[in-house]
This record gives structure tokens, sequence and C-alpha cells, in this order.
């Protein structure tokens, strides 16, 4: 069946704006319990998988060295913050745009459907990455490692990695969450077993290059500002996707509530993994060995503490994390767009919904297509430049979690001074989220433009700046096609919350309790 449009606007008396109902875009409502939220939104980072792309690069940058977990706990504060915006947005109106709609809802249509077209391509573009490292330790894993080092196989294998999480995502979100019940605990054991026995080891043996842990890898002032810009521009990668459970809002228990606690749980439960396994990395064999295995960090650390066959768990780990992540990032991709077709700013074949699955279907028929598409030509043009692609997304990651902390701000910006909860949690805390974000958005854009910091180029101009801005471009161009052909939605003004002691929808408290 086809969705209907779903309206934003006040009740005719003023009162609460109201949320999307449920009901009109088909969805399994309530599929989704706390812990099966919590495992979806630490599950889409994928920490294994994100740890093996980042910490070697972050232990080489001059000054930083045996400090990555520092850097992590300064990446963390500008996510937990723009955090509270998201959750108090999704008190507001638990649509699983989220995005997309709550910046519409802020700041206009237009600005909107570009900041959550920035959401909707993070997400195919970094699909390429997730199944290429999950056809390439498959293949590790089974002892096939000239086919883990083949372009052409890890090709085939992450295209075939693209349709089962398809397949997945399309027969239904209880479907997805138990998979990601076994996967998750793939991914954590053998983490959890390679931190112990790296600490444990690492103490009894002092192998070379050990380095006994030190409160000074937490708190620092030794690290340079150019130094601790550039790892926080890695942190953003590190941290995206914690909100994959605000895109499945609509499918959770407590829609308007719940999604906003287990986001909240998910950043905190992220920087503590973060740190005391990289902790454990750097104590084994410490920074320079990290450094020196930039491209494949797991595989020799996993053999010197593990040895034997054990290493092997730590390919099962990585192998579940890009799937994992797959996953996951398929789930808020193909949310995200069933919304924008729901509010009529995408065509409505996002937005149909199978009657058995009650899924977006066709959505994710095609949104696994375009996914294929793109992997095929990034990597016929460049092998490499499926690592350009990790660091464009960064942009988008910006543009999405900063436009929506500052929303919130916007949004409920006549309620700011009626207590100082509403002034710290709703204003100064997504705002300053924000604006950390804006800062690496420039950072990002103005250091990427050099062909120096790329893997790939085109005259002259960096693969990272082409991705990233290019994409934008695109989103910019599909828009104004939108806005010709389904110009309705884009006469939606920019809305406050109407305040004057209306209650948040689908709660009992108030907003400036």
């Amino acid at each position: 069946m086809e969705v209907t449009s779903v309206p934003g606007t006040t009740t005719a008396g003023g009162g609460a704006p109201q949320g999307p109902d449920e009901s009109a875009k088909g969805l399994s409502s309530g599929a989704l319990g706390l812990f099966a939220s919590v495992v979806i939104g630490v599950a889409s980072v994928a920490p294994a998988y994100s740890l093996a792309a980042t910490v070697g690069i972050l232990a080489a940058i001059a000054t930083v060295g045996l400090h990555s977990p520092f850097i992590f706990i300064v990446g963390f504060i500008p996510m937990v913050l723009v955090a509270s915006g998201f959750y108090y947005m999704n008190r507001a109106d638990p649509d699983c745009g989220e995005t997309f709609i709550w910046t519409s809802r802020a700041f206009g249509a237009p600005l909107g459907w570009i900041i959550g077209f920035a959401a909707v391509a993070s997400s195919v573009i970094v699909m390429s990455n997730l199944v290429y490292i999950a056809a390439q330790y498959m293949f590790y894993m089974v002892g096939m490692n000239a086919a883990g080092n083949s372009t052409l196989w890890t090709t085939v294998g992450g295209v075939a990695w693209i349709v089962i999480v398809g397949v997945f995502v399309a027969v239904g979100i209880k479907v997805s969450a138990r998979a990601q019940y076994v996967l998750m605990a793939l991914q954590i054991i053998p983490m959890v077993l390679f931190t112990v026995w790296a600490l444990i080891k690492g103490y009894a043996t002092h192998p070379k290059g050990f380095a006994p842990i030190r409160l000074s890898w937490f708190f620092t002032t030794h690290v340079s500002a150019h130094a601790l810009a550039a790892g926080v521009v890695l942190a953003v990668f590190l941290y995206w996707g914690w909100d994959t459970v605000l895109a499945v809002n609509e499918e959770s228990e407590d829609s308007s509530r719940m999604p906003g606690v287990s986001a909240v749980l998910n950043t905190i439960i992220l920087v503590l993994m973060y740190v005391v396994i990289t902790a454990a990395m750097q104590c084994y064999h410490g920074a320079a060995f990290l450094a020196n295995n930039q491209t494949d960090v797991f595989s020799p650390l996993a053999k010197d503490v593990m040895g034997g066959t054990w290493d092997r768990l730590v390919f099962l780990c990585l192998l579940t994390s890009g799937a994992a992540s797959a996953l996951t990032t398929m789930l808020p991709l193909t949310r995200q767009t069933l919304s924008m077709a729901a509010h009529k700013s995408l065509p409505a074949i996002f937005g149909r919904i199978h009657p058995k699955y009650m899924t977006p279907f066709w959505g994710t028929v095609i949104l696994s297509a375009l996914s294929i598409l793109w992997y095929v030509l990034v990597t016929v043009w460049n092998a490499n430049a499926i690592w350009d692609a990790i660091s464009a997304l960064g942009m988008m990651v910006c543009i999405a979690y900063g436009g929506t902390g500052l929303a919130a701000t916007v949004y409920y910006r006549k309620e700011l001074l009626k207590s100082v909860k509403n002034f710290l949690l709703i204003g100064v805390a997504p705002t300053l989220g924000a604006i950390l974000f804006a800062l690496i958005l420039v950072k990002v854009v103005y250091d990427d433009y050099n062909p120096a910091n790329s893997y790939t180029s085109f005259h002259g101009i960096g693969g990272i700046f082409l991705m990233g801005v290019g994409t934008m471009v695109v989103g910019v161009i599909l828009m104004i096609i939108m806005w010709i052909w389904k110009p309705e939605f884009f006469r939606r003004k920019p809305e406050t919350w109407p305040g004057e002691g209306q209650p948040i929808p689908y709660a009992d408290e108030r907003i400036s309790d």
C-alpha cells in the first residue's frame, strides 16, 4: 500500500504540533524495546570496524601518539551535546525522518530538505566501505587472503553483502533486530576477549613497545591544537550512526521518549568502549606499532596478542562489525526516505509499505541498488576512493548533526528562558554542539581541498573534497527538481513550539517542568 502525507501543522486551537500518525506510514509500531534499540544504535556505529579504520591514523598524528583515548573523549563532547537536541526534537515529533523533518520544522522546508539529504547521502556513501570490510575479513577468516586483497573479489563480496542486508531490512524490523543480536554478540565477545587478553599478557610479558597505562592518556595538555582538530575530525566518523535509533522511533516502544534515551545511552557506551579498547591496544605494543600498521591494525596485533587460530576471532569480529553496521545503516536510510516520501518531498515509491512485512519494501530495493551502483563506480574509478568516501561523509555528518542540534534551540526558542533546565539542555548544549560541528566542517572542507590529504584527486582537487562538496551540490539540484515537481512540501514555513503550557506530544510532562 502507499503511504499518505503526514501533516506537520499545529492544531486548530493553537495546540502542540502533531507528530506523524504512525499508522499513516504503515510501519510496525512498538516492535523494538530499549535493549533492541541500544543494540541497533551501537551496532550501527560498528565500533570494531571504526577503530580498525582510525586508531592507527590517530596514533600517527604528531603529538597525539598515546593520547588517542583523550581524542575520543574530546570527540565525544559535540556528539553528546547535540544528542540533547535530538532527544527534545524526538519528544516533539517522533518521526522516522528525524533530521529531515525536525530541521524542516525549525528552518523551513528547503533548508530542512538539504540537511535531510546530507543524512541520507552519508548512509549511501559509507555503505561501500562497510561492505568492503565485511567482504575482506570474510575472506581472511576462511584463509582466502588473496581474495581478501583483490579488488575484484572484495567488490563481488561487497555487492553480495548489500543484497543480504537489503533482504533483512526488507522483511521486517523484528528480523533485523534479531540478526543484530547475533552480529553484536559475534562483535563484542571477541573484542572483550582481545582487550582483556592484551592487558593481561602485556603486563605479564612486557612485549616490545609495551607502554603501561598512564592518566595522561585520558587527560592531557600536550596535544597541539592542530592535532586535536585533526583527531576530532576522525572522531566524527567514529561516533557517526548513534542516532539510528531515532530513525526507527516509529517502530519503538514509547516512541516519544525511549529512542531519545537510547541515543544518549549509545554515545556513553561508545566512548567507554573506544577508550578502553584503545588503551589496551596501545598498552601492548605502544603507539608506534599502531602508527606503522594504519591500514590493518587488528590483524598483526591480534596475531601477537592471541596467536594461533585465536586471531581468527578478531577477523570474525571485524567481519560482523562491518555487516552489522551495513544492516543498521540501511535501516535508517530506508526510514528517512520513507518519511520524505510521506511528507511529499520524494517520489511516492519510497513510501510504499509492503502489506506483509510492514517495511518500505520498494524504497529498500531502490536504495540497495543505488548503494551497489555507488560501490561499483567507486571501485572501478579507483580502489582507494573507498577510503576517501569515509572522510567525505564527515562533511555530511557535520551538516546533519549540527543542523539537528541547532534546530532544537530554534524550534524551542520561546521556552528557553522558562527554566534553567530548558536553557542548558535545549539552548546551550545543542547550540554549542552545532557550533563545534560547524568548526569541524570548515576545517574538513579547507584541508581536503588539498589533494595531498586524499587518496585520490582530479585536476589538482582532493577526492575527499570532490565527493563531499559534489554530493551536496547534487542534493541542491535534486531539491530544485523536487520543488518544481512537488511544490506542496516546500510551501512549509518555519515553526516554533507553541509553548504556553502545551504538553509535549505523546508525553505527560511539560518541556518547562
